[in-house]
């Protein structure tokens, strides 16, 4: 994954991928590739998933901070 990578556009290539996987008419040949492609793609969601997470709770507890003053 590249830098410009958004979420959105992961969440997108992967839901792409998934009908692929699911179609009848899905390629065996293909198969091992579009899965390890979907893996990449999940391992990017759930770490932009937890970063982000993370920065909202660091947010709240700065304003829990604040507020407890």
């Amino acid at each position: 994954m590249d830098k410009e990578t958004t979420y959105t556009a992961a969440l997108q290539e992967l839901e792409a991928l998934v009908g692929k996987m699911q179609s009848p008419d899905c390629d065996i040949d293909r198969l091992s590739g579009y899965t390890a492609r979907a893996l990449a793609l999940l391992r990017f969601c759930k770490d932009k998933l937890t970063k982000t997470d993370e920065e909202i709770r660091k947010c709240l507890d700065e304003l829990n901070a604040d507020t407890a003053d």
